[in-house]
């Protein structure tokens, strides 16, 4: 039944339609990220697909069964399709009329026109006839309805799209002139998309070219909202980003929930064609996102290595930090596909790459935790901090260690090179020498010993003997060691102070008030009482050093044991240290406080001890005495069952002798018989106590002295001994170690954040009086190897700098020697050209080789003659020039 054609609307039971996805393919460039070896700084070329959505407005086979589905329209595509006009008039006319403007079929939709279909005749979502013409491209229909009367600005139901809009979505530029001539809006829908949005989407330029003359608005009205510039940058269309820019488009609106712009979304994917547009119309190269991320962020996360350098050369930040505290050098580093060439380009452009963000990382962090080695060395060339920590106390040179352990020579060998001849000849006796320190100290004004304490942390150990850090350890001790004798003489101070009141108060034979005896009055002398005042407030102090140091680096501070040696030392002094006016020692004195006064004076003298073993010269003797004891204890432990058995057996067979009588001291006295005090006849032999066991006894007793006094107690002088080699082997190492982190614990005491309260004069001194390299004069030291006049560093150390710069010098020469020795000559490329060209040559083949043989052999003789010579002048002036002192 057909109905009013002006308002004409069909149902479908059909779910609606929606927006389809469809795909542009478009060209870029990417790599294999399979290993950095092969990406790091070189990349391939090959293209690969980017996918990009494009906004399909209807799906061609969609809009056949969607109509079809209206009553009576069985078979009607076939028909429409094969032009089966007469049946085609049985059917459904509505619906055939929408499905020819559909099909492009102008005769069929004349003749339903002239059976009085309606030129605006709907379906259910509101599509007229001219929507699916203008969709189709069909101009010839889209003009008959036009020249019908067809409604050019009716909306369809689901985002209200005009027939302009399914022209510009598909790109007909047919379509879109003919409906503009007849008064199209080109501005319809803009609150939303225009047909501009879709034109730009579906990459139609001739489209967006035509609209822009018409007058379309290239901006839209509703804030963060999607702009057509937005949608071009994105999709890489320069010729539409410079038609909208040309026609007054807005470069540097922010849209969506991440407030991207148009620069942002063209450098996130590499346009760089874009890119040139936007800024040279002043589009903002250092403008920001939601999460403060500039273009530049964008471009280095996804290796735009061309996109960096023209947004660099338009002012680009390269240290803008995002909302993570992230600049694009962190970046850049997050993907090895050209990692290389981005972390150069920023390097260059003044990136700092020692900038850390919220976490602590810097860019050499996540470089090695990348396991990106040439990124890691290209840091270091520029400046990198291998010292530099995460908030978690991870350095740099942690991770490269375990990361990119190759780095590690490299960076070794930059030693070498800080140690040049600066003025003569090695033999000259005015040679000079320099030492550059500057490679020891990545940050001036600061830690100056932070470097060589992280080679500790990490097990690099050996690189203290190099002697650029021998000799700049040497000097920094010489600067650092007055704070270390002020530590020294303050526990001295307090040792002898403490010692005076134990001998004053508890070596005085006054008995306690808890023995309940009542002798005379025992009173402190005065002086006694003072010194005990006196003990308190430098113990007191001392708490306030503990917690200063507690608050400075609590992790650091609770692994060292001598920190809880100190504890007990300040608590016991307190319990044992209690003077009061008219002191009375057999009142105000308990047995306990005895108790607690031997223990305390021991770990005070203790800690004076490991003090003194702070000393570079007593450092290896200290620590003997800790090693040792160490093992020792690991012994004792390996065979504690031993000891506990003969402990149960000698309290078993032994009843009557005093000394295994009590079996909770039996196990003392077994340790002492350990040193050799077997006391034989005073056990075996005595007029006192009987043996009740004695066969058993005997072998018991026998078999103590052969596996304990003998056997256990010789293993464990054999293993002193061997533990007391191996630290003399190694004493220098350990000297220099010790020495290190001495120093750096005395820094980072100085430098402490906790000090910003003190007076500023009071900490610019300090500051001085600690730093080896205050200002640029410092950075360097010259030593003349030649003059026995030089007292600046020992003999022995000037003898090492001078062998290292004399073997850098040989294996230079030697290199070059071998290189011109194996170069292979002209006379051999002609010989090998001459019988390999000429066809008409009648030489055999052995000819060829016999004259080849020949001239090699006279090349050989020539060099080896030459080089033989160089070296026994070489020898000569070794031995007449150079000569050393090898005392200290």
């Amino acid at each position: 039944m057909i109905m009013d054609k002006a308002s004409r609307i069909f149902t479908l039971d059909d779910e609606q339609m929606r927006w389809k996805d469809a795909k542009i393919n478009i060209e870029d460039t990417s790599l294999d990220v399979s290993s950095e070896d092969s990406a790091s700084s070189q990349y391939e070329n090959e293209p690969r697909i980017r996918v990009t959505p494009a906004q399909e407005i209807w799906n061609p086979d969609d809009v056949w069964k969607e109509l079809q589905a209206y009553p009576n329209t069985e078979g009607l595509k076939e028909l429409i399709l094969s032009d089966d006009l007469e049946n085609t008039l049985l059917k459904n006319k509505d619906i055939a009329f929408l499905l020819a403007a559909w099909a492009g079929k102008l005769d069929i939709m004349h003749a339903l026109f002239s059976k009085g279909v309606s030129v605006n005749v709907k379906d259910k979502l509101n599509r007229t006839a001219l929507h699916f013409a203008s969709y189709a491209g069909h101009a010839e229909c889209a003009l008959f309805l036009l020249q019908n009367g067809a409604e050019i600005g009716e909306k369809t139901e689901e985002g209200s799209l005009t027939p302009l809009h399914c022209a510009a979505a598909m790109g007909h530029l047919s379509c879109v002139k003919l409906l503009i001539k007849h008064g199209a809006n080109v501005n319809a829908g803009i609150e939303k998309k225009s047909p501009l949005h879709y034109a730009v989407q579906n990459m139609a330029v001739d489209c967006v070219k035509e609209l822009l003359e018409n007058k379309a608005i290239p901006n839209t009205p509703q804030v963060y909202s999607e702009t057509p510039l937005h949608i071009a940058a994105a999709l890489g269309n320069h010729e539409s980003v410079e038609l909208l820019i040309n026609y007054g488009a807005a470069v540097n609106v922010q849209s969506g929930p991440d407030r991207m712009t148009p620069i942002h979304l063209a450098a996130e994917q590499g346009y760089n064609s874009c890119i040139k547009l936007l800024v040279e119309a002043r589009g903002m190269a250092n403008c920001m996102n939601r999460k403060l991320q500039t273009p530049l962020h964008l471009a280095a996360l996804n290796q735009c290595v061309e996109t960096v350098d023209i947004l660099l050369k338009n002012c680009a930040n390269p240290n803008s930090p995002d909302v993570d505290g992230r600049t694009p050098l962190h970046c850049s580093v997050v993907n090895v596909q050209r990692s290389c060439d981005l972390v150069r380009s920023l390097l260059s452009a003044g990136a700092d790459p020692n900038r850390s963000d919220l976490f602590g990382y810097t860019p050499m962090h996540l470089a090695a935790l990348h396991e990106f080695s040439k990124c890691v060395t290209l840091l270091l060339e520029y400046g990198g901090d291998v010292t530099a920590r995460t908030k978690g106390g991870i350095s740099v040179l942690n991770f490269v260690t375990k990361k990119t352990p190759e780095v590690i020579p490299q960076y070794i060998s930059k030693f070498d090179n800080s140690i040049r001849l600066n003025e003569h000849d090695l033999g000259d006796v005015d040679c000079q020498l320099k030492l550059d320190f500057r490679i020891l100290v990545p940050t001036m004004g600061n830690q100056e010993t932070a470097l060589l304490v992280n080679f500790i942390e990490v097990g690099h150990k050996e690189v203290l003997e190099h002697p650029l850090c021998k000799t700049f350890l040497l000097l920094k001790w010489q600067v650092m060691r007055k704070f270390f004798f002020l530590i020294f003489f303050y526990k001295l101070i307090f040792n002898i102070f403490f010692a005076a009141y134990i001998i004053a108060i508890y070596l005085k034979d006054c008995p306690s008030a808890r023995r309940g005896q009542q002798p005379q009055t025992c009173l402190a002398s005065p002086y006694a009482i003072n010194i005990g005042y006196v003990v308190l407030i430098l113990n007191t102090l001392l708490v306030l050093k503990e917690m200063f140091q507690i608050f400075h680096d609590w992790k650091t501070y609770i692994k060292e044991w001598e920190n809880w040696l100190q504890w007990a030392t300040i608590i016991t002094v307190f319990c044992c240290v209690q003077p009061v006016p008219d002191m009375k020692i057999k009142e105000d004195i308990y047995n306990w406080q005895h108790h607690v006064a031997a223990i305390s004076i021991f770990l005070s003298e203790l800690e004076l001890m490991m003090i003194v073993g702070r000393f570079p010269a007593f450092g290896i003797y200290v620590q003997m005495l800790t090693t040792v004891s160490l093992n020792f204890t690991k012994c004792m432990c390996a065979y504690f069952s031993l000891f506990v058995a003969f402990t149960l057996s000698f309290g078993v067979i032994f009843p009557n002798y005093p000394a295994f009588r009590d079996l909770k001291w039996v196990f003392i006295k077994v340790i002492i018989m350990m040193s050799g005090e077997l006391e034989y006849e005073d056990v075996f032999f005595s007029d006192t106590f009987d043996i009740k066991y004695p066969v058993t006894a005997h072998f018991a007793y026998l078999g103590f002295v052969l596996l304990v006094t003998v056997i256990l107690t010789n293993l464990m002088v054999g293993l002193a001994v061997s533990d007391i080699q191996g630290l003399q082997k190694s004493a220098v190492l350990h000297r220099l170690v010790r020495q290190a982190t001495l120093t750096a614990h005395l820094e980072s005491m100085l430098f402490s954040k906790l000090l910003r309260w003190a007076p500023e004069k009071l900490m610019t001194f300090l500051h001085d009086q600690a730093l080896l390299l205050r200002s640029q004069r410092n950075w360097t030291m010259d030593i003349r190897p030649n003059d026995p006049r030089e007292t600046k560093i020992p003999k022995n150390l000037i003898k090492s700098i001078y062998q290292l710069v004399w073997n850098k010098k040989e294996n230079k020469r030697q290199r070059s020697t071998r290189k011109s020795f194996y170069a292979p000559q002209l006379s051999n490329k002609r010989l090998y050209k001459k019988y390999r060209y000429d066809k008409n040559c009648a030489a055999s083949m052995l000819q060829i080789e016999k004259e080849i043989v020949l001239e090699i052999n006279k090349i050989i003789k020539e060099k080896f003659d030459r080089f033989s010579s160089d070296r026994s002048f070489s020898n000569n002036n070794d031995e007449n020039n150079v000569s050393f002192n090898s005392s200290d």
